[in-house]
């Protein structure tokens, strides 16, 4: 509650709420007290009008300022009115109770002063909830209708969606050998690509084990740093896809340079060579972190707040994408949100997969920030988007941004402990407090849903049951293991001697600038590619 009173900027649109529920308030403690006058005068009791009117100046003062106070408390002007649903309607009732229950509290101790009749502040108490839940119900209520009648408007003149009809072209994969790459591949080859793949194999083979001898994939064992290696897999490429990169808040910050080599110089060093070769489209892993700490939903458009190295190396990157791109090499950017599930190389770093693991093996579910939103997305669906926009036409994607997920995903941490928790009833729930995690974000994903057609197919819950049958049925045997988790596998099982380090200055002053800069804002020119 007093991270949402830190976090309240008064902005034009918080003081029309702010007004809003002030004169809810107030006008339910008037008509309590009319009400109140009413029953009185009916029962024949010697009532003076003047009496309730003056109980009302005096005490009105301190019931507004007390709303106020629990209400932004709440979240009311802050996340909080991001809530959705039952949630939502939980959250407002719990506050507008509170309210009165602490000014029943003052009344009582200045009972010489403005003493209203008791069941005054009962009835205002149940006028208040009338207004407030109905007013947040009404705007909600708008929204879905206005949702609905976009859809409709967009069914009555079908756009179909073109596709790319050329199964038979080659595709390189960059890092397809990962969490959403293990996924995409056999997505590739199922629809008769040609895919060739560009992957390290630090975490072997096994993540890619079911399409490893797909006559139609290409592996080029190599790290993607490698000029040389690149520009071999680049030939006769039309389409690539670059998922390869430090993944995550933790493993990026183990070390700094070695963040920016991978995440930000590789980056530009394979986008030029892609661009030099005649590629046509690049599309660019990015992440909805780069968004960082937000009160407001927020869309391709909105400015950029990072809170990470990890989100400042992306933010970085697709600003030096954003420079190559041109009328014949379409750069499409893809910003995941919160990945989950289960895919040919598993996670456990990530906060569903991980709380569902300790529910079922700890018997435990921690969580650290119950009231953070994220935007959740399955891995499955990750690769989808992919692969869609892979196959859309360029009037649709070229040189556009996305947000990967559905508004549905979006939860705080604690409605998705209580969901394990309602799965796994055995285990219990523990709020810690914050860990330090500044991140809070509700992301919008009309965009895709809109031009590509996307709509994920699995919810949160799906989500959870999967990761639950992987564990209860020794699919993954250890969550705990290096293999499922960046920043264990880079401190415990990976040499010093796997990757070098060097810098030159243009990185640090980009990743310095993405601290604010958005997507647009003019950034600093890079040097020409090292041989």
């Amino acid at each position: 509650m007093i991270n949402n009173i830190k976090d309240l900027r008064f902005t034009p649109d918080v003081w029309v709420r702010v007004l809003a529920d002030s004169l809810m308030v107030a006008g339910s403690y008037a008509a309590a007290l009319l009400t109140h006058f009413l029953l009185v005068a009916q029962h024949g009791e010697a009532v003076l009008p003047l009496r309730y009117l003056q109980t009302f100046i005096q005490s009105v003062w301190i019931l507004l300022p007390i709303s106020l106070v629990i209400f932004a408390a709440n979240g009311f002007y802050t996340r909080g009115r991001a809530y959705r649903g039952r949630y939502k309607m939980l959250v407002v009732a719990q506050a507008v109770t509170l309210s009165y229950l602490a000014f029943g509290f003052v009344a009582f101790l200045l009972v010489d002063w403005i003493n209203p009749p008791r069941s005054v502040i009962f009835i205002a108490l149940v006028y208040t909830l009338v207004l407030t839940l109905g007013s947040r119900a009404g705007v909600h209520l708008w929204e879905i209708m206005e949702e609905n009648r976009k859809d409709k408007a967009q069914a009555a003149h079908p756009d179909p969606i073109p596709l790319l009809p050329q199964p038979e072209k080659t595709i390189l994969v960059i890092g397809g050998a990962g969490y959403i790459g293990s996924g995409l591949l056999p997505r590739l080859l199922e629809h008769g690509y040609k895919v060739r793949l560009l992957d390290l194999l630090m975490f072997g083979k096994e993540p890619i084990a079911g399409v490893l001898h797909h006559p139609n994939l290409e592996l080029i064992e190599a790290d993607f740093r490698q000029v040389d290696k690149v520009v071999e897999a680049m030939r006769g490429v039309d389409t690539v896809v670059h998922l390869g990169g430090l993944v995550g808040d933790p493993a990026c910050a183990l070390d700094e340079n070695l963040t920016t080599e991978i995440n930000l110089v590789a980056t530009r060093t394979i986008a030029e060579i892609a661009k030099g070769m005649g590629v046509k489209r690049f599309v660019f892993a990015s992440t909805c972190s780069v968004y960082g700490a937000s009160d407001m939903v927020l869309n391709e458009r909105s400015s950029l707040n990072p809170v990470s190295l990890y989100a400042r190396s992306k933010i970085a990157s697709e600003q030096v994408l954003h420079k190559l791109k041109s009328d014949d090499f379409s750069v499409v950017i893809l910003r995941f949100g919160t990945i989950y599930g289960l895919s040919g190389r598993t996670r456990f770093d990530l906060v569903v997969n991980l709380l569902t693991a300790k529910a079922v093996v700890d018997k435990k579910i921690t969580v650290f920030g119950g009231d953070q939103w994220r935007p959740f997305v399955h891995v499955d669906d990750a690769s989808l988007a992919v692969m869609m926009a892979v196959e859309a036409s360029k009037e649709r994607v070229h040189n556009e941004t996305f947000n990967v997920g559905g508004n549905d995903g979006n939860m705080t941490l604690g409605q998705v402990g209580e969901l394990i928790q309602r799965l796994r009833p055995e285990a219990e729930l523990i709020d810690s407090g914050r860990d330090g995690d500044r991140r809070n974000y509700r992301v919008d994903f009309s965009k895709i849903r809109l031009v590509m057609g996307f709509e994920p197919q699995w919810t949160v819950e799906k989500g959870v049951r999967q990761v639950i049958d992987a564990l209860e049925s020794s699919k993954v045997r250890d969550y705990r293991s290096a293999l499922y988790s960046n920043v264990k596998f880079l401190t415990e099982e990976t040499s010093s001697d796997t990757v070098k380090q060097y810098y030159t200055g243009w990185e640090r002053e980009m990743i310095e600038q993405a601290h604010t800069a958005t997507t647009e804002e003019t950034i600093p020119a890079v040097p020409t590619a090292r041989a």
